[in-house]
């Protein structure tokens, strides 16, 4: 079995090449390479898409929430497969089923983002993802991750 690593906002940079405003992970609680990963967003009220989703209450979009998901089963994949993302190696999000969104994620959440790999055949990696808020499940879904050529 390999031992959990974790990742600060410095290694999370050089695993993903997401940037402000569009990296959704602060941190890599736990990772275990070809198994699973817990990371976490900090959701604060000056996320750039608060002011209109919605005015006066103010929810994270879901497809936001998604996309996170999607990073860290994407940290997930470099990890496990000893790569550093450059302009020759990327993953890419290639599908998505059984998406369902339970609880409304607002400011001063803190979401907690689950992947596992269930399995990996022909370059395309399957993961069932979940995002909590307090022990309480908010959205899951499954989703594949898959190499991808640069144009």
């Amino acid at each position: 079995m390999t031992e959990p690593v974790q990742l600060d906002i410095q290694a999370i940079l050089r695993q993903l090449p997401h940037r402000y405003p569009f990296l959704l992970i602060d941190r890599v609680l736990e990772c275990r390479p070809g198994e699973s990963i817990r990371a976490l967003k900090n959701v604060t009220y000056n996320e750039p898409f608060f002011p209109g989703h919605f005015p006066g209450r103010p929810v994270m979009p879901g497809v936001f929430i998604i996309e996170a998901l999607a990073q860290a089963a994407g940290i997930l994949c470099f990890v496990t497969a000893g790569v550093i993302p450059d302009d020759q190696t990327h993953f890419y999000f290639v599908g998505i089923d059984k998406a369902r969104f339970r609880k409304p994620v607002m400011p001063g959440d803190q979401l907690i983002l689950t992947a596992k790999l269930e399995r990996s055949l022909r370059g395309i990696w399957k993961f069932s993802t979940v995002a909590w808020v307090d022990e309480q499940e908010v959205a899951h879904a499954e989703m594949m991750v898959a190499p991808g050529a640069t144009r």
